[in-house]
């Protein structure tokens, strides 16, 4: 059973947090999900206040999170839909995840080609001219007109492609935005674990009764005020376990990508139309290569077994031949992967055109514990979506607590200016004794927090063994006892994208160091009352 509801306001009960939680505990919110929403409500609540617990079943960002396009961006062809509502707030979130996090969230141009058959130049040049105005825009650049005789971006283009626009919105480093997310969450107090399956949850007078259970077969119940459920493509499971009937519809939603070495020399990015009106990116990527996607393909299997067709792969491979003079092919592909996308059914009968936006099911009826549930949202608008998360829920708990992330920045993202090539230039010269490639890639990835993993090093020996080219134990050490990193895809596929690079023999030595390390003890933080 679940302990007495202490009387008094919420946060006033400080329990000492340890590696797995108490089964007296009680917190003010159980989030189960550690993708980019559940880890940014976590984040939104623990900022303002509350005890949270994070369940998450696997790694942080190991699903739908690590598996987009890679962008924030306000989503150009949604205007087509009238989603209006949706690409504002979206363009609106753009300069504020670049403040928040300028060594993971960068500025990116985007080329636009006009090709006959497609929509026409004048409908193109609305659209942007809207794209520009309906949201906040303060230092991306506005849209301009390309021209094949005055422009380099359109050289990699076919001769017949004479005029293309040329638009901005961001890219970023996906998996790290959530575990930056889940960072900040448990500096401010937050309890997030990682490996723990959530078996059952039960209303209990007014509290939710939590069972969760790690891989290593463990049980552990924890009692909270309220429930949110962000398990993405898993949220409709999850209800299920909690006992909860509700008429929101998932509709699951393939989109699959593909990593090829770089098709094209400069910075652009490409949006490209196919065919059948789909679009498509084609994305500068980690330096040597070209990530290519997305496809929109109904999808009705195990969220756990989605990996790309070949029929997707030909798809994008066939549109980008359609424009580029040295087409990809599948035969050169260094990387593939997809991720399942947990949209809300609005009734499409089209996967491209189901919506994006977030819907929320609250369930709090007869003055029982509420539960939260999401059903879709993207990555762009993961900040807003929690800050709506909370408005919804807060008046049910008797709480009013101001928002605060539209102004804060994300850990590591404290740079002058938004300087990221500036700061790697001083760390560069800073810690000479490195690789050059690797500062740089560290500052991208942990920003003025590299100073925690290089600080006391004076030599390459001070960072412990080379476990991988340019991956010494140091980092290792850092993203284990930091970030939850627990084995080789973690650091390779998701904290870094190392595992482009690295071969098998590497993989297994990385396994092998975490098999033989012991993580170091977080610093404890008050995380349930």
């Amino acid at each position: 059973m679940c302990p007495a509801v202490p009387t008094g306001a919420l946060g006033e009960w400080p329990v000492q947090t340890t590696e797995a939680p108490r089964n007296d505990a009680i917190y003010d919110l159980a989030v189960v999900g550690g993708g980019v929403n559940g880890v940014g409500i976590a984040r939104d609540a623990a900022g303002r206040g509350l005890s949270v617990l994070l369940v998450e079943r696997n790694d942080l960002a190991a699903a739908t999170s690590s598996a987009s396009s890679k962008l924030i961006h306000g989503g150009l062809r949604y205007l087509e839909h009238s989603e209006f509502r949706l690409v504002r707030e979206s363009l609106n979130e753009r300069e504020v995840l670049w403040a928040a996090a300028p060594h993971i969230v960068y500025p990116l141009r985007f080329v636009l080609p006009v090709r006959a058959g497609m929509r026409p130049a004048w409908m193109l040049r609305a659209g942007l001219f809207l794209y520009d105005h309906i949201g906040t825009r303060r230092f991306l650049q506005p849209t301009r007109t390309l021209r094949r005789a005055r422009n380099p971006a359109l050289s990699p283009l076919h001769e017949r492609i004479k005029v293309a626009f040329e638009y901005s919105d961001c890219a970023v480093d996906d998996a790290r935005l959530v575990v930056l997310n889940a960072v900040d969450a448990r500096e401010r107090g937050a309890h997030i674990m990682t490996g723990w399956t959530l078996i059952g949850a039960s209303r209990e007078s007014a509290l939710w009764r939590v069972e969760v259970e790690s891989r290593q077969g463990a049980q552990q119940c924890i009692c909270a005020r309220a429930l949110i459920n962000a398990a993405g493509p898993w949220v409709e499971a999850v209800l299920g376990r909690a006992g909860i009937s509700h008429h929101r519809t998932l509709r699951l939603v393939k989109g699959s990508h593909m990593v090829v070495p770089r098709l094209y020399a400069g910075t652009h990015a490409y949006t490209l139309q196919g065919i059948d009106g789909r679009v498509i990116f084609t994305i500068p990527y980690q330096g040597e290569f070209t990530l290519i996607g997305t496809t929109d393909e109904p999808y009705d299997g195990d969220p756990d077994k989605v990996a790309p067709s070949s029929k997707e792969l030909d798809y994008l491979c066939r549109t980008a031949a359609q424009y580029f003079r040295y087409a990809p092919n599948v035969k050169r592909t260094v990387w593939r992967y997809a991720g399942v996308r947990p949209l809300y059914d609005d009734g499409s009968v089209n996967a491209s055109t189901v919506t994006r936006d977030y819907v929320f099911d609250l369930d709090a009826r007869d003055n029982l514990p509420p539960i939260l549930s999401v059903f879709g949202g993207k990555l762009t608008t993961y900040r807003r979506l929690a800050e709506h998360a909370l408005e919804q829920l807060l008046p049910k708990l008797g709480l009013t607590r101001n928002s605060w992330t539209a102004t804060a920045t994300l850990p590591g993202g404290d740079l002058p200016n938004r300087d990221i090539e500036g700061f790697s230039a001083q760390q560069v010269a800073r810690y000479s004794f490195a690789p050059p490639s690797m500062i740089r890639r560290m500052c991208k990835a942990y920003g003025t927090r590299i100073e925690r993993i290089m600080a006391s090093a004076h030599s390459g020996a001070d960072l412990g063994e080379q476990v991988a080219p340019e991956l010494y134990e140091a980092e290792l050490q850092y993203l284990r006892d930091m970030e939850w990193a627990r084995g080789a895809d973690d650091v390779l596929w998701r904290r870094s994208k190392l595992g482009l690079y690295v071969s098998d023999f590497y993989v297994q030595r990385i396994e092998q160091w975490f098999g033989d390390s012991t993580p170091t003890t977080l610093q404890e933080t008050p995380a349930a009352r």
